[in-house]
């Protein structure tokens, strides 16, 4: 099954990969964006100040967006603490139907 990123996700991946300094072809690759899509949040996370140029080309992290970056990671492992949770309570629940709430000539 394919997982779509959401744009938190995919922000996120441009600022890791522009985390210690990089040009636009590297974001691209490391963050796995085409270059429509590179354009598009790279300009977003200018205009936000999460992310500056130095020199020509080279795209770095400001404050902003290393501590964006370091609050997403804490936002991911909170998410998936709780999915992994959620996927609990429904195997719980389904055990519950399975179990009792069939016919008895079913079983």
């Amino acid at each position: 099954m394919v997982k779509y990123r959401n744009r938190l996700e995919i922000i996120a991946d441009v600022l890791a990969v522009a985390k210690g300094g990089a040009g636009k072809t590297q974001i691209m690759y490391g963050a796995n964006l085409s270059y429509m899509l590179l354009t598009r949040y790279l300009a977003d996370v200018m205009d936000m100040g999460l992310v500056r140029t130095e020199g020509e080309n080279t795209y770095t992290l400001t404050e902003k967006g290393a501590e964006f970056l370091q609050e997403f990671h804490g936002y991911r492992a909170d998410r998936r603490e709780v999915e992994k949770q959620l996927s609990e309570v429904k195997d719980k629940k389904m055990m519950l139907e399975t179990r009792f709430l069939t016919a008895e000539d079913e079983r």
